[in-house]
């Protein structure tokens, strides 16, 4: 069974920074895309980065220039460097990755629990 347990979250000023990890467990044979998604009260889950296998990166474009999204294949486990934050980046941040599982021969998607990141202006 796959586990994705993200960490990192917390309370920080404007202008601060906080670095999220996370963290795949399992019978894992092999992790295509890695994303961050974040979804504030009362709003849809967004997409924030993303990173294939070959390290190509997609961001939104609220966050460009400020987050940095990387992955560590031997730790399989996927980054999210934040920085210059802003009040409106509020909101639970939740690590997706499609995987495939040795017995398996599909990819499938795996959703994290989710790490709370609060920015107070």
């Amino acid at each position: 069974q796959v586990q994705l347990v993200e960490s990192g979250g917390g309370l920080v000023q404007a202008g601060g920074s906080l670095r999220l990890s996370c963290a795949a467990s399992g019978t894992i044979y092999s992790i295509d895309d890695m994303t961050w998604y974040r979804q504030a009260p009362g709003k849809q889950r967004e997409l924030v980065a993303s990173i294939t296998r070959d390290a190509i990166r997609n961001y939104a474009d609220s966050v460009k220039g400020r987050f940095t999204i990387s992955r560590d294949d031997l730790k399989i486990s996927v980054y999210l460097q934040m920085n210059s934050l802003k009040p409106e980046d509020t909101g639970g941040y939740y690590c997706y990755a499609r995987i495939k599982e040795r017995s398996v021969s599909r990819y499938a998607g795996y959703w994290g629990q989710g790490t709370q990141v609060t920015v107070s202006s």
